[in-house]
């Protein structure tokens, strides 16, 4: 199985920071609105920075963790009768989707993608899937990172397959 760019490793981390951005702002607000509250002493400000530093050193940790590992669990495959996605952390999806469905192959790049010089391959189907994590519609086939050059393959790839079974 293939393994995504190496920048999908930013995409993820994106993705750790704003689920965690959420959290630290509810952090930020509850330690300054105790700090304003409470008797300024240097001793309690001292202790409430220093706790905020370290929540904010976890989420970093943490974030860079989620990546590492969202990226070493990303594989696809093209295989004789079906693409192969295979993803997940704690709980894996598998997914097989046969080319006689595949309608159409999109590519998409995006400022941030065209700086680090990968582009995202949207297999679609019959029909979407929804994603609740996602939050809304995506491709049955969503590939988050290739290189330019290994998109444009797949989706000719995928493309000769559809023109063949319309023969």
């Amino acid at each position: 199985m293939e393994k995504l760019h190496p920048g999908a490793k930013w995409l993820f981390r994106v993705r750790a920071y704003t689920i965690f951005f959420f959290f630290s702002i509810w952090l930020i607000f509850g330690l300054f609105s105790r700090i304003i509250v409470d008797e300024v002493s240097s001793n309690l400000l001292s202790l409430k920075l220093l706790y905020f530093c370290s929540a904010i050193l976890i989420i970093f940790l943490v974030g860079e963790f989620y990546a590492n590992l969202a990226y070493k669990n990303w594989k696809f495959e093209l295989a004789q009768n079906e693409l192969k996605i295979e993803r997940g952390i704690i709980w894996k999806r598998y997914s097989a989707i046969p080319y006689e469905r595949v309608q159409n192959v999109d590519i998409r790049r995006g400022i941030f993608a065209r700086i680090i010089g990968f582009s995202t391959l949207d297999v679609q189907t019959a029909g979407y899937h929804y994603s609740g994590n996602n939050g809304g519609a995506v491709s049955e086939g969503h590939i988050p990172a290739v290189t330019v050059k290994r998109a444009e393959d797949i989706r000719n790839f995928l493309m000769l397959k559809i023109s063949k079974k319309g023969i």
